[in-house]
């Protein structure tokens, strides 16, 4: 085939908008029926088509040009590959005939059109990294929100299947899936396309053959596909496996860090009680499963390597096998078969595609798995059960509350009780009696609850754990939690620390560091006192908030929470007799759901 190389740009520029055109009406068909038909078309669907539909903003519609442009850019790459063939043909043929001119002509075709493609295949990286870029911004976003909507984070752990490690889905599966998602729909889409195109330019440039005593027209088209074809049913039949294998790789991995960093985290406990053979016991086994899976991830990789190897190599020569009887016999000149050869090998790579990405599409699969996974869980999460809560500013109302462990064992039955402002409540019972739990209820922490729930809700009621949490960053941002910590000033936050006889970190409020092993558990529990001065709550809950602090303390701690916030209302959970002075009322928590309540002495 001659090219009319003057013209050559009109017909590129009409070929690669008419194929443009076929792809986007063929990918959404394609789309409709693998989000209808496929689990994983499904599960792609619920992660990417919120952001993708344009809505009625300039936003969502630039997004829609930006992908079409990464389209046409991906079509012109393919076009130009089809026409450096056609070039590099000129070129051969031209050295065969010793046509100098014709040869330097080919040079300078081929220099131009090599120009373009890079330029144009640059463009498109860069396009395609903006795109992935935003996409898992937004992804991360919507995956936090739905993370942390509804207490998901903390109630997760109630549902079915509570899925493990949810900071590895969110922070790295999400990147994976922005990545794999355009880097195989794209590669798919340029695959099919160097399909065609060289299909095409393979039909043109083959010949009869003799197979088997038949004669057949254009065998190097048929022979391209059965030899890829059967190559990639076999390769199937071997890669399948790995779906399976990195799913386990992933979980595996993620639950040997977690024992890692639950060691760090509970180093000093560890050191006390000389833990650390049982630890290393753990440790290995986990490790050791992680090795496991690892070792059959890399035989059947092995494999499957091995196979795709040698079924490459055969493939380099395999066309000027064919070819060579034309050639010797000058019925197509040395362009000709080099131009076969470079058409072969677009086929077969067009064709294997799908088998050289297995392992790509394996471990796509599983991160959509794990991604849809925590969807699933955070939608559970939020469906349970659980008190209703009702706003009222001015008081604590409990109305036929009812609580039960996991297995129906009633904890409490029909608790109705009312704090009003300044009032206090202090909770006792022996352990396992659901002291804890109520309070949980009351935060609509614990599902298996029922009843109804009347109390300041938002800022103006703080839950204060035995050890309350310190988040990450100052000492300013651990005062003023859950509030921003630039919402106090520094005099406010110098005198709660005064107050809470943590004088001493004064001049540190701005200070980050890992403040929950610098500071001893005695000393975060006045740090949550201190907060509870600086956001004078209407309600607080204090769940053994001075199990840490010595009785002197922990009758400072209480009188200054009386004499500066005279209207808080509290609910104490408690063992000793000290904090009886401190509480108006007192709930007997005795088992199997009973109780009692009755007003504190004198």
């Amino acid at each position: 085939m001659v090219m009319d190389w003057r013209h050559e740009w009109l017909t590129s520029f009409t070929s690669t908008a008419e194929h443009s055109g076929g792809i986007v009406l063929g990918g959404a068909v394609a789309v409709l029926l693998l989000t209808r038909y496929t689990r994983w078309g499904r599960q792609f669907r619920r992660l990417a088509f919120a952001y993708f539909r344009p809505g009625r903003t300039w936003a969502g519609w630039r997004l829609l040009l930006t992908l079409l442009l990464l389209l046409w850019l991906t079509v012109l790459g393919v076009r130009l590959e089809v026409l450096l063939s056609y070039a590099s043909n000129g070129l051969f043929t031209s050295l065969q005939a010793m046509n100098a001119d014709t040869f330097w002509f080919h040079v300078f075709v081929i220099g131009v059109l090599a120009a373009i493609y890079v330029s144009s295949s640059q463009l498109a990286y860069l396009i395609a990294q903006r795109l992935t870029i935003r996409w898992r911004t937004w992804l991360n976003d919507h995956a936090l929100a739905d993370w942390l909507n509804g207490r998901a984070y903390h109630r997760g752990r109630f549902v079915t299947a509570p899925v493990d490690n949810p900071d590895q889905r969110i922070e790295q599966d999400i990147s994976m899936f922005a990545q794999q998602s355009y880097g195989l729909s794209l590669n798919a889409i340029a695959a099919a396309l160097r399909l065609m195109s060289f299909t095409a330019v393979l039909w043109s440039l083959s010949g009869a053959m003799t197979i088997f005593g038949y004669q057949v027209p254009r065998a190097m088209v048929f022979l391209a596909y059965a030899y890829v074809i059967i190559a990639s049913f076999v390769a199937f039949r071997i890669g399948r496996p790995l779906i399976r294998l990195n799913f386990l790789q992933e979980k595996l991995s993620a639950s040997y860090r977690y024992a890692l960093m639950r060691l760090m985290d509970n180093s000093e406990n560890v050191a006390f009680y000389g833990g650390e053979g049982v630890e290393r016991t753990t440790l290995t086994a986990r490790f050791s499963s992680v090795i496991g899976n690892a070792w059959a991830y890399a035989k059947r990789s092995l494999r499957l390597q091995v196979f795709n190897g040698a079924v490459s190599q055969a493939s380099v020569v395999f066309p000027y096998i064919i070819q060579a009887p034309r050639f010797f016999h000058r019925t197509i000149s040395l362009g000709d078969v080099t131009q076969t050869a470079d058409a072969f090998g677009q086929v077969h790579d067009a064709l294997s595609f799908f088998r050289n990405s297995y392992g790509d599409f394996a471990s796509y699969r599983a991160t959509l798995e794990r991604l849809t996974a925590l969807m699933d869980a955070n939608q559970e999460s939020r469906a349970l059960s659980g008190p209703a809560v009702i706003h009222r500013a001015d008081a604590l109302e409990i109305e036929d509350l009812r609580v039960w462990r996991p297995n129906s064992q009633p904890l409490i039955e029909g608790l109705t009780l009312s704090l009003s402002p300044g009032q206090a409540l202090l909770v006792r019972g022996p352990s396992g009696s659901g002291k804890t739990t109520l309070l949980r209820s009351l935060a609509s922490l614990w599902p298996h609850a029922h009843g109804i729930v009347r109390r300041p809700v938002g800022t103006h009621t703080l839950f204060l754990s035995q050890q309350p949490y310190v988040p990450l960053g100052s000492l300013r941002t651990a005062l003023a939690y859950p509030e921003p910590g630039d919402l106090i000033s520094e005099d406010r936050a110098r005198e709660a620390l005064r107050w809470v006889q943590l004088g001493h970190l004064e001049d540190r409020l701005d200070d980050e560091t890992h403040w929950t092993r610098t500071l001893s558990p005695g000393e975060q529990q006045r740090l949550g006192f201190a907060r509870i001065l600086l956001t004078r709550p209407s309600l607080a809950f204090l769940d053994e908030t001075t199990s840490a602090v010595d009785e002197g303390l922990e009758h400072a701690l209480y009188r200054l929470i009386r004499e500066r916030l005279p209207q808080c209302m509290l609910v104490s959970v408690g063992h000793r007799s000290t904090l009886s002075a401190f509480h108006t009322h007192h709930l007997h928590l005795l088992g199997a759901g009973r109780w009692g309540i009755d007003a504190a002495p004198g």
